[in-house]
């Protein structure tokens, strides 16, 4: 698995990716999360964003984020804002190895220090529920205004 830069070779690609129906209710497009991303940049919040690679293929779609903590928080946090993989590509572990790779790059990342990987999801999401709870994930009792959970690995 390899995550690419998005350029304009690779941009149509990324936001035709798609999710199930289903799914749809949980996740926005990707070109709300690259729209997303410009924005959150350009205010000088720490943004990454990848287009997904299984052998030679364009899987999927991650949006990451480092947080310093800003004075806000004891400590620096990695986060995912979106993933995603094409629903051509589900059920293949995908998912799980994008998320692995992911903390991976946190880890070798020279962004600043943190002591966790953290994200939400909608809690009827119980595929993502599932799969983050695999990886070590662990509620943190909070909910966003959207009403989604927060869970946080240690990094």
């Amino acid at each position: 698995m390899e995550f690419r830069e998005i350029s304009w070779d690779n941009f149509i690609e990324c936001i035709e990716l798609q999710v199930t129906e289903e799914q749809k209710l949980f996740i926005s497009s990707n070109q709300h999360a690259l729209a997303e991303a410009y924005i959150a940049s350009k205010e000088g919040q720490v943004i990454t964003t990848f287009a997904i690679y299984k052998h030679e293929k364009m899987v999927g779609f991650i949006m990451m984020y480092y947080d310093d903590g800003n004075g806000n928080f004891e400590y620096g946090s990695y986060g995912v804002f979106k993933i995603i993989i094409d629903w051509r590509y589900q059920g293949k572990g995908y998912g799980k190895e994008a998320m692995v790779k992911a903390i991976e790059f946190f880890k070798a990342s020279n962004y600043g220090k943190a002591r966790v990987v953290e994200l939400t999801y909608k809690p009827e999401n119980l595929v993502a529920k599932n799969l983050y709870t695999s990886l070590g994930f662990v509620e943190t009792g909070n909910i966003n205004p959207s009403g989604e959970v927060y869970v946080e690995s240690l990094l």
